[in-house]
């Protein structure tokens, strides 16, 4: 059990909402749309401020925001300016590497790239995806609607892949209604990161996408990108307690609806940035995992930069650093560094 040792609410990520269930009608062990509930901080977290990999859980927006303005700023400028100009991909449905019945199309053409398109055809209005990736690992995700093509992330590099369009039968049972089996060769094994996809939807007419070009501006590095964005993040969005307790099964973040509104969940923040970073050509991934038994989500970037954000967060330039926006805006540098300390509170299960 977490301590209520210090004043320090975290968000977390239940799956009670969005607990997705497999085809004998056990329950799964993912999902996609977040949960959130406050639980409080341990006073045994480490305050050595390093970069982290693995995953955590979060706060319930009590505590008062810090303005961007006020932050400690230890990300430098190198003299050079970068392009800000977005680097936004975008899938497509290429239709040269095709698997299909009369249920759905799955589009698998661009594989390579690090993801693959779905378009369920039937009239079921309880339909999931399941994807059985290499060692095993499981994730599973709801379609949105017929005749619609969704993007789905190939993250667990490269392998073997079972692709399913699941119907559901009744209650909490699912059949499969069509299957394909792939196999994976990524072009370049952070592209899976780069693309948007269901859980970070967006185009280059998004807002996120302006807002991170106006937000990297005359700024030298990625890394004072991820600053930026981070600071911007956690200082303009505040977290939605009463959407925390009544968002829906299969609920998905809108990153332009978020910015619009200035509120969010867990989930919220971390697709926002997860949009904002990668229309900046930013690997980032979206994590969802445990600190303790709590269920969350949060993000990891990677750059080949070297410093630090807010002495919290280390980049070390050849490693995936975890970033918690959602902690961060609801709490102080110093209850951040606390509950972060070296990471190990995170443990990653799923990344989009």
């Amino acid at each position: 059990m977490i301590r209520k040792s210090i004043s320090l609410s975290l968000c977390i990520l239940c799956l009670s909402s969005a607990l997705l269930c497999a085809c004998s009608g056990e329950s799964a062990t993912a999902g996609n749309a977040p949960v959130d509930s406050p639980v409080a901080a341990s006073s045994s977290a480490k305050a050595s401020g390093s970069s982290a990999n693995s995953a955590q859980s979060q706060d319930s927006g009590s505590s008062a925001k810090t303005s961007s303005s006020s932050k400690s700023r230890t990300a430098k400028n190198s003299g050079k300016t970068r392009s800000n100009t977005p680097k936004v991909l975008v899938p497509e449905a290429s239709g040269t590497d095709v698997h299909e019945n009369d249920f759905a199309i799955i589009d698998t053409s661009n594989a390579a790239e690090g993801y693959f398109m779905v378009q369920y055809l039937g009239s079921n209005s309880k339909v999931k995806l399941r994807v059985i990736g290499p060692n095993d690992s499981e994730y599973f995700y709801l379609l949105s609607g017929p005749n619609i093509y969704e993007t789905f992330p190939l993250p667990c590099g490269n392998g073997s892949y079972e692709l399913q369009i699941l119907e559901n039968v009744s209650g909490d049972k699912y059949a499969v209604a069509f299957s394909a089996s792939i196999e994976v060769t990524l072009k370049d094994k952070l592209k899976p990161f780069l693309y948007p996809n269901q859980y970070s939807n967006f185009d280059e007419s998004s807002q996120a996408v302006k807002l991170a070009k106006d937000l990297a501006k005359d700024l030298g590095s990625d890394l004072e990108v991820i600053e930026s964005v981070y600071h911007y993040v956690t200082s303009n969005i505040t977290y939605d307690n009463e959407k925390a307790a009544t968002v829906t099964y299969g609920y998905l973040p809108d990153v332009d609806d978020t910015l619009k509104t200035g509120t969010g969940i867990c989930f919220d923040y971390a697709s926002v940035m997860t949009a904002m970073l990668r229309s900046q050509g930013i690997p980032t991934k979206l994590e969802v995992g445990y600190s303790g038994e709590a269920y969350h989500a949060w993000i990891s970037t990677f750059v080949k930069d070297v410093g630090w954000i807010d002495k919290i967060i280390e980049f070390d330039g050849s490693s995936w650093t975890l970033m918690d926006p959602t902690l961060a805006s609801n709490n102080s540098n110093s209850a951040v560094a606390q509950y972060i300390g070296d990471g190990s509170k995170y443990v990653v299960k799923y990344s989009y």
